[in-house]
């Protein structure tokens, strides 16, 4: 097992095109799976294709109808399981220490993680937003969490 192992879990992730930068962004940061979970799509799909340009054919990942099933599998399995997600409880991601083996859960890019999803998470972080949208992208937030975790991973 590597020292700063990461897997990604995607919750309901609607869009195609996210599934694909997501892919491509896990492949840079070293992410070592990838769970879509609910009604994320699943390769092979061109759009995914498109973005991912080839991740996702050597990223290893699997698909899981039920979040929190996976879950409870990964909280048995020792992994700290981490939501990016706004809630009052979550913390300011670069103020977040990790700790690994860590498994990351992004969800739907308008509903957000689920209550029950929640549940099963050590911890909550969120990105600051500076400006009047409240959000980012979740490809983009992805990528913002995962070289941040890591980069907090060598502190």
């Amino acid at each position: 097992m590597k020292s700063k192992e990461i897997c990604l879990i995607l919750d309901n992730i609607r869009s195609r095109e996210n599934v694909g930068a997501i892919f491509r962004t896990a492949d840079a940061a070293g992410v070592t799976k990838i769970y879509l979970c609910g009604i994320t799509p699943c390769p092979p799909h061109e759009k995914i294709s498109k973005t991912a340009l080839g991740a996702e054919e050597y990223i290893p990942w699997e698909y899981h109808k039920q979040t929190w099933r996976l879950l409870k599998k990964i909280k048995k399995d020792k992994a700290k399981i981490v939501a990016l997600e706004l809630t009052k409880e979550s913390i300011n991601i670069f103020k977040f220490k990790p700790e690994f083996p860590l498994a990351l859960v992004v969800g739907s890019e308008v509903d957000g993680l689920s209550s029950k999803t929640l549940e099963y998470c050590s911890n909550k972080i969120a990105i600051p937003m500076y400006g009047k949208k409240e959000s980012l992208n979740v490809s983009v937030a992805a990528g913002v969490a995962l070289y941040t975790i890591l980069e907090a991973g060598d502190r």
